[in-house]
């Protein structure tokens, strides 16, 4: 387990204060212990010149005795000595103890303080999104490391936001550009077909042109979806995914039936925070990927419901064996199965790939499983809203 930073400069800290103040501690109890060794034997010293200068005659027998107390005050002395360098390096060792606590609690208190700006870089780092991208950390204070990497994170933000408007301003513009010569080249196709004047060929050419428009309508139209699905979310309401299922089946009942398939729909409740628009289109492209991706007289299962805390919905289909190597590249723009159909009337390639864009806009997940009878069972797992408790429970 790897410590935070805070912890980890408490600990520098506590350290460096335990080390240099047992440094100063042993070093105080060995200037004691060589002055208390200095005033005792200058002291023992000359009491025994003075002995040594005092005639033995004058003294007699007492001089053995004198030597004899002299011993007992020097053992004395050295007991003294003792006790006194233990109560020292007692009291040092208490008081340091107490101290370096003291010490590792106010350093716990700095190093907070001292990290305290990056903290609020964090929290604005987590709180921004693509329609936040306008604030900034605008951190005060004396120029030093912190400072200059508050400073660098709002430049970055800068780009990012400028980015970010170039974005949308392509779309919207691409979005405009793109649809309408295609809406007049329709509309010309149209009349050109139903106009009783033009010949069989140029009426078969104008069909022919008029399904190629529709493809190109369409291809447009997935790739600013998809542009649109990976972005941050600007609004989200809770949305029951029932009825998202409901809608999907109900917009391809026709395509369904001309396949002559059987949808079988299990509509469990479960709730999700996000776009309603998008999450429809996820359905949508699920199922009509699971109807295009069929045989004749197959059957496609679309349930809905609430697994491990997770908003599940769940969409499968029989249909050819899938390999499972091949599973990975469906999610990809303009990617298909080996085998599948390609041509222009089939779609973009673009289905799933806008499907793998909304549920990772709205922090979920997606799984895919080849059934053993053939086809595939995807399933998209997104954070569930909490049931509301009924009033009294």
């Amino acid at each position: 387990m790897r410590l935070s930073v805070r912890a980890r400069l408490t600990l520098v800290y506590g350290a460096l204060f335990m080390v240099t103040a047992g440094t100063l501690v042993a070093v105080t109890y060995w200037l004691t212990a060589r002055a208390i060794d200095a005033r005792f034997t200058t002291a023992s010293g000359t009491g025994s010149a003075t002995l040594t200068q005092i005639p033995k005659s004058a003294l007699g027998v007492r001089v053995e005795e004198l030597m004899e107390l002299r011993a007992a005050a020097e053992r004395q002395l050295a007991e003294q000595k003792r006790e006194v360098l233990a109560q020292l390096l007692q009291s040092c060792l208490l008081t340091l103890l107490v101290v370096g606590v003291l010490a590792v609690v106010i350093g716990y208190i700095v190093a907070g303080r001292m990290l305290r700006p990056l903290h609020t870089v964090t929290a604005t780092a987590r709180r921004l999104s693509e329609s936040t991208l306008h604030e900034r950390i605008a951190l005060d204070g004396p120029r030093d490391e912190i400072k200059d990497l508050a400073d660098t994170f709002d430049h970055m933000l800068d780009r990012l936001h400028r980015a970010f408007d170039a974005q949308r301003r392509f779309v919207a513009n691409a979005s405009h550009e793109l649809r309408t010569p295609l809406t007049i080249n329709r509309t010309v196709l149209e009349v050109a077909l139903a106009s009783a004047k033009n010949p069989p060929e140029t009426k078969a050419l104008a069909d022919v042109l008029l399904g190629n428009t529709a493809r190109h309508e369409r291809l447009i139209e997935g790739l600013l979806l998809l542009a649109r699905s990976e972005r941050e979310l600007n609004t989200r309401t809770e949305t029951p995914l029932p009825d998202v299922a409901r809608s999907a089946v109900a917009q391809l009942d026709r395509q369904a039936a001309d396949g002559e398939l059987t949808v079988e729909v299990d509509a469990r409740p479960a709730t999700v925070l996000g776009d309603p628009v998008l999450l429809e289109r996820c359905a949508v492209n699920l199922v009509e990927n699971a109807v295009k991706y069929n045989v004749p007289g197959g059957r496609v299962w679309v349930s809905t419901g609430e697994e491990n805390g997770a908003a599940v919905l769940r969409v499968a289909n029989t249909g050819r064996t899938v390999p499972s190597y091949e599973v990975g590249a469906i999610f990809e723009p303009f990617r298909r199965l080996r085998g599948d159909r390609v041509g222009s009337a089939e779609g973009a390639g673009l289905g799933l790939s806008i499907v793998a864009a909304v549920v990772r806009a709205h922090g979920g997940v997606i799984e895919t499983l080849p059934r053993p009878d053939g086809g595939l069972a995807i399933t998209v797992r997104l954070p569930a809203v909490p049931a509301a408790v009924p009033a009294g429970h």
